[in-house]
C-alpha cells in the first residue's frame, strides 16, 4: 500500500548500492525534487552512495546546479547507463574525467531491455547496433576507462542470425514523475509531456521487491478513467506532493491539454521558441540544406526529424505545405504532432498520439518509418557517420541508432564543414564566402554511429546534404550526385575532401 510521504520521507527509502531508474527524456519530465532530495541526505549522510543509475534518454534539466547533477558530481553515483547526456552539462563533462563508470547505450535498447526485464527477461535482443560503436568488436558501450562491464552489451547468434543482446542491472528503484494521484495510488500522465517508460520501469522494480516513488502535482478524489492510469497503485510504494512550477500558456500548450489545429502549428512553435533557453537557429547555410532535404518529402511519409540543423527540414515542409500530408514522430513516443526542440525536445505540439517509449521504438526498429533526416559531427569516404561524440565532449548516440537503423530513406543533414563557415544565397546562387575551419568530411569517424556497410546490405537511400552539393551511399563509398548553382565542384568540393569521391 502506498504512502503520501515528504521528498526527504520517500529518498529514506533508497539504500546504499541500489539501481535507480528514472523516467524522463532529456531535459523534460525529471522527477526534479525527488533528485534534489537525494542530494540533501548524501550532503547530511553521506547515503544513499555506490548508486547505479538507469535511463533510456537521460535526467538533466539544462542546469549544472539542479537535479541529479549535485549528487552524481559529489560522488554517491558509481555507475550510470544512458541513452542521452545532453541536458545534463556537468555530467556530460565529467564522464570523460574517469570519474565513474559510464555507459551508452542506444535509447530504444535500454528501453527494450527494461521492458524485457519488466516480464521476467534478462534483456532484449537486437540487430540495432551491430557494427557501430556499441557493438564489443569495436568499442562497446563504455565511455571512459574505467567503463569495462562487457555484460551489458554481447553478440549472439539466434536462428543463425546475428543479434546484439542488450541487458540492465537489476533495478531496485523508481523515480517517476506524474500528474496526479487519484485515492486508489493510480497515477496518470494528463498534464505531463510522455509517459516514456513509466509502467515497464514500475513493473521491473516491483518484480525485484524493490521501491517504487513518484513525484506528483496534486491529489485528486476522483478515482482515474482505467485508460488514463498509467501506474496502477498497487506498484507504487510513495507519493511525493509537489506543487509545479507555473506554466505558461506555451508550455501548457504541449500537454495535449487542448487542441491545436495545424493551421496554428507555426504560431505555437513560435511561441515556445520565444520562452525557451534554447532556441532554434537561422542560417543561410540551414535554409539551404533545409529547403533541399524537405525535397525529398513524400506524401503520406512517417517521418522523425533530429535535432538541430534537420529541424529545418520541418520548417521548409511547413513553407511547401507537405507538413500537412506526411506523420511526424519523436522519439519519446508523439506521433502526429510537430515536434519541439530545445530544453522541450521530447514534447509535440497537437499530438494525434503519445504512447510508451518501447512501443515507439519498436515502430522505428522494425522499419516502420519511411524516411528520417538526422546531424552528423563526421562522414568518412565508405559514409560511416560519427554522430555522439566530438573532440572532448559527448552527448551521446540517443534514439540515433534506432532511427537510421532500418528507415528505408536516411538523410543526413550536415554543413560541408563547420567553425567559421559562412554561405550565402541569392536567387538561387550558392557563394561560399568563407571556408569553415573543422572538416565535417574526414579520412576516418572518430566513433561509429552509423554504419554505411550494414545500410548497404539492408537497401537503404541514405544521401548526405550539406549547402553546396548531395552525395548519396554506394557500395563504393560516397557519389557526389548533384552541386548547387553557384558552386565550383573542384575548388568547392573536390578540394575540400580528404577522400576521393565517385562522380
Amino acid at each position: 500500500m502506498y504512502e503520501i510521504m515528504s521528498a526527504d520521507e520517500a529518498i529514506r527509502l533508497i539504500r546504499d548500492g541500489d539501481c535507480i531508474c528514472v523516467n524522463s527524456f532529456v531535459g523534460i519530465e525529471s522527477p526534479v525534487e525527488l533528485h534534489e532530495a537525494i542530494y540533501r541526505r548524501y550532503q547530511k549522510m553521506q547515503s544513499p552512495r555506490h548508486l547505479t543509475i538507469v535511463s533510456s534518454a537521460g535526467f538533466g534539466v539544462w542546469d549544472e546546479n539542479r537535479n541529479a547533477e549535485g549528487y552524481i558530481r559529489d560522488g554517491a553515483v558509481d555507475r550510470l547507463i544512458c541513452g542521452h547526456f545532453g541536458a545534463m552539462p556537468s555530467t556530460k563533462k565529467i564522464v570523460l574525467e574517469d570519474r565513474f563508470e559510464a555507459y551508452n547505450l542506444p535509447l530504444g535498447c535500454i528501453s527494450h531491455a527494461i521492458r524485457a526485464q519488466a516480464g521476467g527477461l534478462p534483456g532484449a535482443l537486437s540487430k540495432v547496433g551491430l557494427d557501430i560503436f556499441v557493438d564489443p568488436r569495436l568499442e562497446g558501450p563504455g565511455i571512459n576507462r574505467l567503463s569495462i562491464d562487457e555484460s551489458l552489451v554481447t553478440v549472439v547468434e539466434v536462428d543463425g542470425e546475428e543479434f546484439l543482446y542488450y541487458k540492465v542491472p537489476k533495478l531496485t528503484v523508481a523515480l517517476i514523475k506524474g500528474t496526479a494521484a487519484d485515492p486508489k495510488g493510480n497515477i496518470s500522465f494528463d498534464d505531463q509531456f510522455m509517459s516514456g517508460d513509466a509502467l515497464s520501469i514500475c513493473q521491473a522494480v516491483k518484480a525485484n521487491r524493490g521501491t517504487v516513488i513518484v513525484q506528483v502535482d496534486r491529489l485528486v478524489d476522483t478515482p482515474s478513467r482505467p485508460r488514463n492510469a498509467i501506474i496502477p497503485g498497487c506498484l507504487v510504494d510513495a507519493i511525493v506532493v509537489v506543487e509545479p512550477e507555473k506554466r505558461n500558456e506555451a508550455w501548457t500548450a504541449l500537454t495535449g491539454s487542448f487542441e491545436i489545429p495545424y493551421s496554428e502549428w507555426s504560431t505555437w512553435n513560435e511561441k515556445i521558441d520565444t520562452v525557451s533557453v534554447q532556441h532554434s537557429k537561422n542560417s543561410p547555410a540551414g535554409n539551404i540544406i533545409g529547403r533541399r532535404a524537405a525535397a525529398e518529402l513524400r506524401v503520406d511519409d512517417i517521418v522523425n526529424i533530429g535535432i538541430g540543423l534537420p529541424e529545418m527540414v520541418s520548417r521548409h515542409a511547413r513553407k511547401s505545405g507537405m507538413l500537412d500530408n506526411i506523420t511526424l514522430t519523436v522519439e519519446s513516443g508523439g506521433i502526429g504532432g510537430f515536434p519541439v526542440s530545445g530544453e522541450a525536445f521530447g514534447a509535440m505540439i497537437g499530438a494525434a498520439s503519445v504512447y510508451d517509449m518501447a512501443n515507439q521504438f519498436d515502430l522505428y526498429n522494425n522499419g516502420g518509418l519511411d524516411i528520417c533526416f538526422m546531424g552528423a559531427y563526421e562522414v568518412d569516404g565508405k559514409g560511416n557517420v560519427n554522430a555522439h561524440r566530438s573532440e572532448g565532449a559527448f552527448a551521446g548516440i540517443g534514439g540515433f541508432a534506432n532511427i537510421t537503423a532500418r528507415t528505408p530513406t536516411v538523410i543526413f543533414c550536415m554543413t560541408f564543414n563547420t567553425k567559421g563557415l559562412e554561405v550565402s544565397q541569392k536567387k538561387g546562387i550558392v557563394t561560399i564566402e568563407h571556408e569553415g575551419t573543422v572538416p565535417k568530411f574526414v579520412r576516418k569517424v572518430r566513433s561509429i554511429s552509423f554504419s554505411a556497410s550494414r545500410a548497404i546490405a539492408n537497401g537503404q537511400k541514405v544521401l548526405y546534404i550539406t549547402e553546396r552539393c548531395v552525395f548519396r551511399l554506394t557500395p563504393k563509398g560516397l557519389k557526389l550526385i548533384e552541386s548547387y548553382p553557384g558552386v565550383d565542384v573542384e575548388r568547392d568540393i573536390l578540394k575540400q575532401l580528404p577522400f576521393e569521391v565517385e562522380m
